[in-house]
């Protein structure tokens, strides 16, 4: 419980109750406002009510939304903080009485609509709270409605609500894993896409809790640790394009945030408790032995550029929270999604250390794999600086001294910061591993010395910042690109399904076809390609490092030559656990790669049965 001292009994704001008689369930006419207090942001329930903090420097009103249950159009109440009593320097707050688990909040909030100078302020608009932890309705999002000049409708239904959720959970004594870096084996892997498929036969497919239903099959693969794509909340229906079929695309990996603190609504069995859920699937993962890495995005959020759709940080305070041209009336675009966020700020460096904090300890999760990380580096003017704060706090913190740290040692805006990724504490998907990997075993000629590299550590990487062997994760395959079973099989990309003409995706992907572009009934093209996975599998898991395979390439899952499905969230991505029997052999041959890994200490990076 947070100590709600400054509370009294004073009204200290004025409540506004749209329809005072709506009896047990909408009212609220013993709603009792007073000051609370600024810190922690966000709502925690303390004493016999709500603190509601919320930050923005530059707004010159705040007015908090109540809602009942599922009716997120028309607020129950609505409450406008007065900014001599319910402002503490930059954050407003006030602890609310007469709200309750199951509820949700919206803020809406005034001040000085001028681009040209970065403000862009609406009070018709409602917003989310950067730090909620729960939303609600997001399945309805309407974007078409949040982009552009905000209208009535906007300021209605089409946005999701934050949701009143308790963090009281039962962990019944698991223990967290705690796996060595040294002995970790890491399989990446989509939420959804692991059960979506009717073949996984799950109760409620794609979820968190069908997660746990695939633990059996996990646990006998030998892996140590699954990295969840990203479960924080974004809109999947935020692409207006269709596949031939003329489905309607979707934004499936869910790389466009706009609630850090909460795990996606569309992931949960039950709307409403995503968080409970959540919690479920990593105590049942601990319970197994399996720890749980989060891919997070910090670099961007789903807001989009200067066209794109108002949801929270832009109608919150938009100059603080993105990195603003000189020109201020647009968005510098170090992530190739519109925007960036502004990391080199105080107020957005706290909200990220906050998140990853609420992560590690409330959600039990294990460590973060950091999406485009190079960008948490980059300074006010957008250059890369040789000690980022940000990233030097995150190593740092006390209370992230146990997660494993993942970085994604570059951005798209020309950083490329592999072996040289500011901090000893931090590892990173070692790109080159995968390229010099790919291109030996295609055949390219000059590459012996280089794989011996990357079979020994990337010592000629790593050495020279002074890091480990586990600074490298390994990897040949991951979501973003060919499966391994398409690496071997397609020479170019196929991504004409994902509606931009195949212009999407990386152009070289060092694959080969071995005589036949896609599927082949030619027994000898079968062959060389069986024989190539096992090849790049095995170099993979025998190397020093930390390995990672993506999902499905252990049974040879296939996107039919999409190197970029992120807009495809149908058969093409989902696992088909058919294959996992039709392909034994290939599950087995991983099983015993792993199993092999597992025996032999040097391969683990182990001297004298010690972990490095």
């Amino acid at each position: 419980m947070t100590d709600c001292s400054m509370h009294d009994s004073r009204l200290q704001s004025r409540i506004d109750l749209p329809d005072p008689g709506r009896g047990q369930n909408g009212n609220r006419s013993d709603l009792k406002v007073s000051e609370g207090r600024p810190l922690p942001l966000g709502v925690h329930d303390c004493c016999d009510g709500f603190n509601f903090a919320l930050f923005s420097r530059h707004a010159t009103g705040v007015e908090l939304l109540l809602f009942d249950g599922a009716d997120r159009e028309t607020p129950f109440a609505s409450i406008r903080f007065d900014p001599d009593r319910n402002k503490t320097g930059d954050i407003w707050h006030a602890l609310v009485e007469g709200v309750r688990f199951g509820q949700s909040y919206a803020y809406r909030i005034d001040g000085r609509s001028d681009a040209p100078e970065g403000l862009r302020f609406d009070a018709r608009r409602r917003l989310l709270d950067p730090y909620a932890i729960a939303l609600s309705g997001a399945a309805q999002w309407d974007f078409a409605s949040l982009s552009g000049p905000s209208t009535d409708r906007s300021s209605g239904a089409a946005t999701p609500t934050c949701l009143l959720v308790s963090r009281r959970f039962d962990w019944q004594g698991v223990a967290r894993p705690k796996t060595a870096w040294s002995d970790t084996i890491i399989y990446e892997v989509h939420v959804r896409g692991l059960t979506a498929h009717a073949s996984a036969s799950a109760a409620v497919p794609g979820t968190f809790l069908a997660v746990v239903d695939k633990l059996p099959y996990l646990s006998a693969l030998g892996i140590t640790a699954v990295e969840l794509m990203p479960v924080h909340e974004f809109n999947e229906d935020e692409l207006d394009r269709r596949n031939s079929s003329g489905q309607r695309l979707k934004n499936y990996w869910g790389y466009s945030t706009i609630g850090f603190f909460a795990p996606k609504e569309g992931y949960a069995a039950v709307p409403g408790r995503q968080v409970e859920e959540f919690k479920t699937m990593v105590r049942e993962l601990h319970r197994a032995g399996i720890e749980v890495i989060l891919d997070v995005v910090f670099n961007h959020t789903a807001e989009g550029n200067e066209a794109g759709p108002t949801l929270s940080f832009r109608g919150l305070d938009n100059p603080i929270y993105y990195m603003l041209e000189q020109d201020r009336a647009r968005y510098r675009n170090y992530s190739g999604c519109g925007n960036t966020l502004n990391c080199s700020h105080p107020v957005v460096r706290d909200l990220v250390i906050d998140c990853l904090r609420y992560w590690a300890t409330d959600m039990q999760v294990d460590g973060f794999r950091f999406d485009l990380a190079s960008i948490l580096g980059r300074g006010p003017d957008g250059s890369l600086l040789a000690d980022p704060p940000l990233l030097e706090r995150i190593a740092e913190d006390p209370v992230l001294r146990d997660v494993k740290l993942i970085a994604e040692a570059w951005d798209s805006a020309g950083a490329f910061q592999v072996g040289s990724f500011p901090g000893r504490r931090w590892s990173e998907w070692n790109a080159r591993f995968r390229d010099d990997v790919r291109r030996f075993w295609r055949g390219e000629p000059g590459l012996t010395g280089a794989l011996a590299s990357r079979l020994s550590g990337s010592a000629d990487i790593y050495q020279r910042s002074k890091k480990e062997p586990v600074s490298s994760i390994n990897f040949v395959t991951c979501h973003d690109g060919f499966t391994l079973a398409d690496l071997v099989s397609y020479q170019t990309k196929h991504n004409e399904d994902n509606g931009e003409d195949n212009r999407d995706g990386a152009n070289e992907n060092y694959g080969a076809n071995y005589g036949t572009e896609g599927p082949s009934e030619d027994e000898a093209v079968n062959t060389t390609r069986q024989r190539q996975i096992r090849n790049l599998l095995a170099t993979c898991m025998l190397a020093r490092g930390v390995p990672m395979i993506l999902g499905g390439d252990e049974f040879g899952r296939t996107q039919h030559g999409n190197n970029n499905a992120y807009c495809q969230d149908n058969e093409l991505s989902w696992f088909d656990w058919t294959m996992v029997e039709s392909n034994a052999a290939l599950v087995r041959f991983v099983r015993g790669l792993i199993a092999f890994r597992r025996r032999h200490l040097v391969l683990s990076n182990r001297l004298d049965g010690q972990a490095l």
